[in-house]
């Protein structure tokens, strides 16, 4: 992360762009990428999305190079593409220390990697707030780039996710990447007799 918390400023553009997995935008500052939306169906749905979190109209703005090269990387990754978002200059700017620390553990998970809760706490040094770093990850301002779909609730659980299509956007994604939670398939199969 690129002096998180440190260096924030004024969002200076926002783009929306397509992805197989629908339309999905982000915001930037001068510092790194401020908010990230997760795909919807509408492009108009992640415009009026943006506008209300940042008060930018969409595409109002010309593209660091940066910024396209991360679209782009998304666009990889909406294909299924193993794509490592670790690089990408983020500014969370008045983030709180907590958040912080799970965010950073959470940027550290390769794809395909998926943890609990309560391990992600611990490696955040926050051992015993699972149910904390769960309502960190809910406020998480760019998902994706801070992997918080790759966290999951204990017994297999997928959890909570507060993007559009919750749980199923969440396991979708994780799908992409090969993970599958829930019980393992029954050992036992149907027979036709």
């Amino acid at each position: 992360m690129s002096d998180a918390g440190t260096s924030g400023g004024e969002t200076l553009g926002t783009a929306v762009f397509e992805t197989a997995l629908g339309f999905m935008g982000l915001a930037w500052s001068a510092a790194g990428l401020t908010r990230l939306c997760l795909a919807e169906w509408k492009r108009e749905n992640v415009e009026r999305r943006l506008m209300r979190m940042t008060g930018i109209t969409p595409g109002t703005a010309a593209e660091p190079e940066w910024v396209a090269s991360l679209i782009a990387s998304i666009k990889a990754y909406a294909r299924g593409e193993a794509v490592d978002f670790s690089g990408v200059p983020v500014d969370l700017a008045g983030i709180d220390d907590f958040r912080l620390a799970v965010y950073t553990a959470a940027r550290k998970l390769g794809f395909g990697e998926a943890v609990t809760y309560g391990e992600l706490a611990s490696r955040a040094g926050h051992a015993g707030l699972a149910r904390e770093t769960g309502a960190a990850l809910g406020a998480n301002p760019v998902p994706l780039v801070v992997p918080c779909h790759r966290i999951h609730a204990t017994g297999g659980k997928i959890g909570g996710f507060s993007a559009p299509g919750g749980s199923t956007a969440k396991e979708k994604m994780l799908a992409l990447e090969g993970v599958h939670l829930g019980p393992p398939p029954s050992a036992q199969t149907a027979f036709a007799f």
